[in-house]
């Protein structure tokens, strides 16, 4: 590469917060050694006596862009993002392709690093530095997964406290960065991958329209939020990939319907339906009080989705199913949009099973919870300190411990620590064989604590479903998984 208007692009990379320029150092000799030009910002301010703030890494970004010549890809990792952004907009007649390395997110003009990256740590009131995280704190910033212990050691030596202005100060962007084309590199072990971003996508998730749009692709890398130094060569060879425009789009092809939208796996009848606040009731034919089943559905999901949650076939179509049998089948919406929603949303699921319970038509001394995918760690309250009418607890394909850099702490929304806590209250887990590895693995930490402490759990096997089998997996085996679930929720209801 030579850095001639209609040579191969160079490299400009914009590091996570609370490292430097010298966290490229692998990969960038990777790149070099393919013939590339690479330079990498330092974000260690402009050399005055001010405090860094976002428009003081902009700044340095654009220096290295101007740099680097004509043609540019520019990087942003995590935090990077933000000023690689702000610098693309400012040189978009440069920058030729801006990639996103596992950025939670995707800033917009007027937001803030600490509005769209839940991990990354606060500022104290006051503080004009944020100390950087502890060897055994850098889970926070993202998955550590691939980290050998001397690279993590490396990290946490050479790390630097960031300037609070950098995480507060709103971007600002004209637009012209929107027009440039852009390209994901998700890193798996953190549990972001390419299905989940389209699927996410599909749901129409606003900050995700832009990324669906001709020329946007998406790779993927095996490894957690560092693979700058646990996987150099499959990052230098998926930033390769990125300037040539490479890898998947993550619009659906014409016609074809999300997969959350397709019918149920069982053809149930419909029920009738009462909707109260947040929270709709499907009541079976009966004179007296039944027990309920309340369905919680998963997340983060964006806010003002269409059809929401509720209204999904999934939880239309168990909660009929349970309604058929004899119990109350109940959906409900929460505000689960973002990671560090989670004690939110348990509010929501905590009055809307004191709605249910209310309600004349439950008996409110029997009633079952069952959580599916992203809510599982919304399971953990119930588990630490189970209330006598909770008959039992059900997890379908969960996410069972928070994601490694979504910013929340402690055991509260840990199951396999409130597992712990759990007693004699049976415990019935739906595990899919064709999972994603990374909430596959929580589930088996999870099942280890139960085992540890002697838990009631039952796990029904479903090891050719998929996540989300109910509407992707119209098969024999989806069938009969939805029915012995519903059989042993049910049947532990009656006793």
């Amino acid at each position: 590469m030579t850095g001639d208007t209609g040579a191969e692009a160079a490299f400009v990379l914009v590091p996570e917060a609370h490292t430097g320029d010298w966290v490229w150092a692998g990969v960038a000799a990777v790149l070099r050694r393919a013939g590339a030009r690479v330079f990498s910002a330092s974000l260690a301010g402009d050399g005055s006596a001010a405090p860094a703030d976002l428009e003081t890494h902009i700044a340095e970004v654009i220096r290295q862009v101007d740099a680097a010549g004509e043609r540019v890809v520019l990087v942003g990792h995590g935090y990077g993002l933000l000023p690689a952004l702000g610098a693309a907009d400012r040189r978009r007649d440069r920058v030729v392709r801006v990639v996103h390395l596992d950025a939670a997110g995707l800033p917009e003009d007027g937001d803030s690093a600490l509005g769209v990256l839940p991990g990354l740590p606060r500022p104290a009131s006051g503080a004009t530095e944020v100390p950087p995280p502890a060897r055994g704190e850098w889970h926070r910033l993202g998955s550590t997964g691939g980290l050998t212990s001397a690279a993590l050691d490396q990290l946490a030596a050479r790390a630097l406290p960031q300037a609070a202005a950098t995480l507060t100060q709103p971007l600002r962007l004209s637009g012209s960065a929107a027009r440039i084309p852009r390209t994901g590199v998700l890193c798996t072990a953190g549990g972001s991958t390419i299905e989940r971003l389209r699927w996410m996508a599909s749901l129409g998730a606003p900050r995700l329209g832009l990324l669906t749009a001709p020329g946007n692709t998406f790779l993927e890398v095996p490894t957690g939020h560092w693979p700058m130094l646990s996987e150099p060569d499959l990052l230098a060879k998926a930033l390769r990939q990125a300037a040539a425009g490479e890898g998947e789009s993550l619009a659906l092809p014409a016609g074809q319907v999300p997969g959350h939208l397709r019918p149920f796996v069982l053809e149930v009848p419909d029920q009738p339906r009462e909707r109260r606040e947040c929270v709709d009731l499907y009541l079976p034919d009966a004179q007296e009080a039944r027990p309920a089943v309340v369905f919680v559905p998963g997340g983060p999901l964006p806010a003002g989705i269409r059809p929401s949650p509720r209204d999904w076939p999934t939880f239309t179509g168990y909660a009929a199913l349970a309604a058929r049998l004899g119990a109350v089948g109940v959906t409900l919406d929460h505000r689960l949009h973002a990671p560090d929603d989670l004690a939110r949303a348990a509010d929501d699921v905590s009055a809307a099973v004191d709605l249910v319970r209310a309600h004349p038509g439950v008996d409110g001394d029997r009633v079952a919870l069952w959580f599916f995918s992203g809510s599982g760690p919304l399971a953990a309250p119930w588990l630490s300190a189970p209330p006598p009418w909770l008959r039992c607890l059900a997890v379908n394909y969960p996410l069972l411990e928070p994601v490694p850099g979504q910013g929340t702490d402690g055991d509260r929304f840990r199951p396999a620590a409130a597992v712990r806590g759990a007693g004699e209250l049976p415990i019935v887990l739906t595990r899919v064989g064709l999972e994603d590895p990374v909430l596959d693995a929580t589930v088996e930490r999870f099942l280890g604590s139960a085992r540890a402490c002697g838990a009631q759990v039952e796990v029904i096997a479903a090891p050719q479903c998929r996540h989300g089998f109910e509407t992707l997996d119209h098969t024999a085996e989806a069938r009969a998984v939805v029915r012995e679930a519903m059989e042993r929720v049910l049947g532990t209801l009656d006793a």
